[in-house]
């Protein structure tokens, strides 16, 4: 390109510039991702939430001493070495010199700006006499000394001097890469391209590959397509599944087949104990032929999940198989519910008749097995079954007392404090206080329920073809605060007995002071007050009655007439400033007037903006639907930590 040049680097301080860059944008973000966390806090936390989930299965694992893992310790190397290559190349960049500097003939001939020309050419004779060729000097230097000279003397180089910084004119662009000049060197050609082949030809081609075929085998929820296939199928075969037939889909899923998964195992020993498991747990259907369903890996997913919701004892070599299936349960029924839900969006917009449409019993199924998967509970148990040391003889107590009659957790929060010791009189205190913390975690929700019409001005003011908006408002309490209430309500009823009857006979007798000056105050309000007689017109005669008191107490009334045809002149004169006043009254109330127009119009914009407002905050709030604050779920044998959420 014509006017422009291009160069390597030959020195290789521009390439540190570069390579700076490089290594701290890799360094800064990796160190922020994957610097590992400290253990420390990890177990601190799970220290301060001991009283309450102590005995959940979750917990347990986490508090076991994890096996020395040499993955945390290579990241800290790796990261640590690029750090230093980072300071590294920071000082090298910080140490190096510019290379450009702008062309100054002055500074070449060791002047000051402003010499004469006498001073020049005296300069000049003396600096050409010590590097000239000739007699031993730098020729470099000679042929710098000779342009600096000619750029004070000569008119045109001075002048291309002052308008393109350079006594010969203007010269060629030129732009430097950010690479050493051995790079394209002819002797280092072959291990250049064996290089770009290995990073472009081998390692790039296999690093996508892999990304592509493991993202084409998962959904967005990282569950495998074919899992998804397997899940609607059964669905729309099925259009109302009891929870039976729900748990045998779930275990069909293709992520408990090791052929799709690699984490799912399958050990010899499986072929004796799932059949013992079958004859104990009992009611499974082994004999109908529908794959993948009756497949092993699918009939061992199956008798595991079962004998988690009875809370049966399995083998040691079975307990990793199942905690891997729990663990894995929470996101398949979730992607049974999209798969539901997406089945009922395309039947309600084909209009087919013959399209078999998702019952939401199968629905409400899902998100019921969800929980006891959770809670390792069937749908029949007793859910007081979720406290700890609940179960066995234990709850037929509970069961048994004809006095509470409980059998439900709602049951046992609505009994005062006292009421429930007594429920539990066979626990001692330590266990006691341990269900009252369990009880005391449980969430206690409150819902609120407004319809309103965002569009109107008066948003509470439903008519026909309104738009109707329900809010639904959560509130997520926990069952603790409204013991703390409890407590506070019982310690205000046992006051001193003695304190209260006086100060009930004290309101007794404030009351009956205040009905008897009610009786007073009725009564003098029964006497007839004296009526005001309105004036008459002032152009008819009008007596004047005056009372006066004697001495022996009789009333006098006497009557005075007046003329009012004397005053006639006055009267004139009075209406007058009468219309002169009501006038001046007339134009101040029209200005009073346009002064609330203008201000009802003020707070009518104002009143219009609030309520934009309002309408944008209100579905700003109804967009975020997830929830900022998770609350850990007790669940005594759910091997991973499980939170509800309010949406």
């Amino acid at each position: 390109m014509a006017g422009q040049q291009f160069q390597y680097d030959d020195s290789g301080n521009t390439f540190f510039y570069f390579l700076t860059s490089f290594v701290g944008l890799i360094v800064i973000p990796a160190t922020y991702y994957l610097w590992p966390r400290d253990q420390n806090a990890e177990q601190i936390r799970l220290k301060n939430i001991r009283k309450v989930y102590g005995r959940c299965l979750w917990y347990r694992l986490r508090l076991l001493k994890p096996q020395q893992n040499i993955i945390p310790t290579i990241k800290k190397v790796i990261l640590l070495a690029g750090w230093v290559l980072f300071l590294f190349l920071a000082y090298k960049v910080s140490k190096t010199d510019r290379e450009y500097q702008e062309y100054n003939p002055y500074e070449v001939l060791h002047l000051d700006p402003g010499a004469t020309v006498l001073e020049i050419k005296k300069q000049y004779r003396a600096l050409s006499l010590k590097y000239h060729p000739d007699k031993g000097g730098d020729e470099v230097m000679f042929m710098r000394i000779a342009k600096a000279y000619a750029a004070l003397t000569d008119e045109e180089s001075r002048k291309n001097w002052e308008e393109f910084g350079n006594p010969d004119g203007p010269q060629a662009t030129s732009f430097g890469i950010a690479l050493p000049a051995w790079i394209v060197d002819q002797k280092n050609s072959i291990l250049v391209l064996l290089v770009y082949g290995l990073a472009f030809m081998v390692i790039l081609p296999v690093v996508v590959g892999s990304w592509w075929y493991r993202s084409i085998r998962y959904s967005g929820d990282q569950i495998l397509i074919r899992t998804t296939h397997i899940y609607t199928s059964f669905i729309y075969k099925t259009q109302k599944m009891d929870l039976k037939r729900l748990i045998m889909v779930l275990a069909g899923a293709s992520e408990f087949d090791p052929q799709f998964n690699k984490d799912a195992t399958s050990r010899p020993t499986d072929n004796i104990h799932i059949p013992q498991l079958i004859r104990e747990i009992g009611s499974i259907d082994i004999k109908k032929n529908e794959p993948p369903l009756t497949f092993p890996y699918s009939l061992k997913a199956r008798v595991l999940l079962l004998a988690h919701l009875a809370r049966m004892k399995i083998p040691e070599t079975l307990e990793e198989d199942q905690q891997f299936i729990l663990k894995k349960c929470p996101a398949l029924l979730q992607e049974m519910i999209n798969v539901i839900c997406q089945l009922i969006i395309m039947a309600r917009s084909r209009e087919d008749r013959n399209f078999r449409l998702p019952s939401l019993g199968t629905l409400e199924n899902c998100m019921k097995l969800s929980q006891m998967a959770v809670q390792g509970l069937q749908m029949e148990k007793y859910e007081l079954m979720q406290l700890p040391y609940i179960e066995g003889d234990n709850l037929r107590r509970i069961l048994n007392n004809k006095r509470y009659k409980i059998k439900s957790i709602r049951g046992m929060v609505s009994l005062k404090g006292s009421e429930r010791r007594n429920l539990l009189h066979f626990l001692e205190d330590e266990k006691y206080d341990e269900v009252m913390a369990v009880l005391g975690s449980f969430p206690h929700v409150t819902m609120d329920i407004k319809p309103q019409v965002l569009d109107d001005e008066d948003s509470n003011n439903i008519t026909v073809g309104s738009l109707v908006t329900v809010l639904v408002t959560l509130t997520r309490q926990t069952m603790a605060e409204v013991f703390e209430k409890e407590q506070s309500v019982c310690a205000a009823e046992e006051q001193p007995t003695e304190d209260a009857q006086g100060d009930v006979n004290k309101v007794k007798n404030k009351g009956w002071q205040q009905r008897n000056k009610g009786t007073k105050k009725a009564s003098k309000s029964k006497k007839k007050k004296p009526l005001k007689k309105k004036p008459a017109p002032p152009s008819l005669q009008q007596p004047k009655q005056q009372k006066q008191k004697q001495a022996n107490g009789e009333v006098v009334i006497k009557e005075e007439y007046e003329e009012l045809s004397d005053k006639g002149s006055e009267s004139e004169e009075e209406e007058t400033m009468r219309d002169s006043q009501s006038e001046k009254d007339d134009g101040s109330e029209r200005d009073s007037d346009r002064e609330q127009d203008e201000k009802q119009n003020k707070d009518d914009e104002a009143e219009w903006q609030e309520l934009q407002q309002s309408i944008q905050r209100k579905e700003r709030a109804l967009l975020e639907t997830k929830s900022k604050i998770t609350h850990p779920v007790y669940s005594l044998y759910f091997p991973e930590v499980s939170y509800s959420e309010l949406y």
